[in-house]
């Protein structure tokens, strides 16, 4: 080879580049571009008032420094909306692309396990030569398919030494779940990354899910903390209907002092907190935290507002400090791709499941289409594709994830996934045709927390619910008058049209998804 390059002069060897190059150019322009890494974190009832890149009263007291890296070198969504707010269907959207009445998996309660026989975007990209891995909470009650390698928690799992379920059976892990699941996560890309082939993970994180429990290294983070209430915390629900004032999710009365809270006597025998699948040295630095805290909690003797009051303070302690542990899994990933050279060909998505409730209302929990709950959380970061630092506010959903993400990989997306793909909108380039308004349904009722039944449709500025099952209500919301949704103006005869419009559009949306209120009949529990 030497001998060859030395029988060219330096003239010869410049006049041959235009000549090398004009016939490697055609090339270069046929080769496929690489296909991107995927990794996709999903936490368990993160609310995105609790993310500090969206603001809030929270921006400063508890920040999230790691998670809003994505947010600085990626797009922000701000109105990214879910179809059905609650675990399990929601993952279920996210892995077929098809609201919860088509791919058959509408509640977590008296459910059938998820049909993992039929399509999906992890299946699609494995076919397509991605390396696909599931690890972390998967709750849908089936063995995951279309996955590599898969590791699972069962059902709800559990924040300390939690069981794992892998092909080969069940076993203990020791530590803090979210400290295994990144482990386990960032040595599945090791393992993988130098095979030539593509990979996507899907790392879902237990936390911040009930009840709260947080880790060895984030046990006093907040405890001196005093964060702000919100301003609805003590909301009588005047105004509004039957489902609100009937509802089980306040933290008033639903919220428990035992299993929620952790406020058991002193040297009582820990049940059903999960604290009891402590080792010793664990429950000893949980206790020198905790017996302070209840010591004080029972000598005030607290009532009315000022139980709720510190019930809100402790809540928000111990859910908040169950996100710093996932904000430092998100930085621990982000400092791996880059310390590893994978950063700049990997898409990095954070989301949750769906929204959650941090006292607005007086709750906690999810379920509803009010925005806290039906609005969760979306960060994506696409080197060199998408522009750091962007904003969205266009109605994205999580129905829109599977074929964005098939999208992003150059799989063809199937014609009968209901979302869309958002890798335009990720291009700076929503297309003129983006959806203006988005469809919900909630099922699960008769069940905890007693949110009744209810489907409806949103758009920018307004919102139009049904509740029905064992009421017939409609609450129609003005969200630029009234953004925290206080005032049901439905009978409100200023706001005919738009209702007249709105029931139209709700009408034609059921339409497109193949929705009624008559097919729901089929998810209705058995009397």
């Amino acid at each position: 080879m030497s001998d060859f390059h030395n029988s060219f002069s330096p003239l010869r060897r410049c006049a041959i580049v235009p000549l090398c190059l004009s016939n490697f150019i055609p090339l270069l322009h046929s080769q496929p571009l690489q296909r991107p890494n995927i990794v996709y974190i999903m936490s368990d009832d993160h609310a995105y008032q609790a993310i500090s890149a969206y603001g809030g009263a929270l921006k400063d007291l508890a920040p999230t420094p790691n998670i809003d890296r994505i947010a600085r070198d990626g797009m922000r969504f701000d109105r990214c909306l879910v179809t059905n707010s609650i675990s399990g269907p929601c993952r279920a959207v996210v892995l077929t692309g098809k609201y919860s009445h088509l791919n058959g998996f509408v509640k977590n309660e008296g459910q059938a396990p998820f049909d993992g026989s039929q399509q999906t975007f992890p299946k699609l990209l494995q076919a397509a030569g991605y390396n696909t891995a599931m690890i972390g909470k998967w709750h849908l009650g089936s063995d995951p398919t279309g996955f590599n390698h898969w590791e699972i928690l069962p059902g709800q799992g559990n924040y300390y030494n939690p069981d794992f379920i892998t092909k080969d059976g069940r076993h203990i892990e020791n530590g803090y779940v979210t400290e295994i699941i990144t482990d386990k996560s960032i040595e599945w890309i090791n393992s993988v990354k130098a095979n030539g082939k593509p990979f996507m993970l899907m790392m879902h994180h237990k936390a911040p899910h009930r009840e709260w429990q947080p880790g060895p290294n984030e046990l006093t983070l907040y405890k001196n903390i005093t964060f702000p209430e919100p301003s609805t915390l003590f909301d009588d629900y005047s105004n509004r209907g039957t489902a609100e004032k009937t509802q089980d999710m306040s933290i008033s009365k639903t919220m428990r002092l035992i299993e929620d809270l952790k406020l058991y006597p002193i040297g009582a025998k820990t049940k059903n907190v999960g604290l009891n699948r402590m080792n010793p040295e664990q429950m000893d630095a949980w206790n020198k935290v905790y017996d302070p805290i209840i010591k004080h909690f029972y000598e005030a003797n607290l009532s009315g507002d000022e139980l709720i009051r510190f019930k809100y303070q402790r809540y928000m302690q111990d859910y908040l400090a169950c996100i710093a542990a996932v904000d430092k899994s998100v930085g621990e990933v982000l400092d791996y791709l880059k310390e590893n050279g994978l950063d700049k060909n990997t898409v990095v998505i954070y989301a949750s499941d769906q929204g959650f409730y941090l006292g607005e209302h007086g709750w906690f929990d999810k379920r509803w289409m009010f925005e806290e709950s039906y609005r969760t959380p979306l960060l994506i970061q696409w080197p060199g594709t998408t522009k750091p630092g962007s904003v969205n506010k266009d109605l994205v959903s999580n129905l829109d994830f599977a074929e964005t993400i098939l999208d992003m990989a150059g799989v063809k997306v199937p014609s009968d996934m209901q979302g869309m793909s958002m890798v335009p909108v990720l291009k700076g380039k929503t297309p003129a045709n983006w959806r203006k308004e988005h469809y919900y349904h909630y099922y699960e009722y008769p069940a905890v927390h007693s949110v009744k039944r209810h489907y409806g449709i949103s758009t920018e500025r307004y919102k139009l619910i049904h509740f029905y099952y064992d009421i017939d209500e409609w609450e129609l919301f003005d969200l630029k008058t009234d953004p925290q949704e206080m005032k049901n103006v439905y009978n409100d005869p200023a706001y005919a049209e738009v209702k007249t419009d709105l029931h139209k559009r709700l009408t034609n949306l059921m339409a497109k998804y193949q929705d009624s209120e008559e097919s729901a009949k089929s998810f209705l529990p058995v009397k």
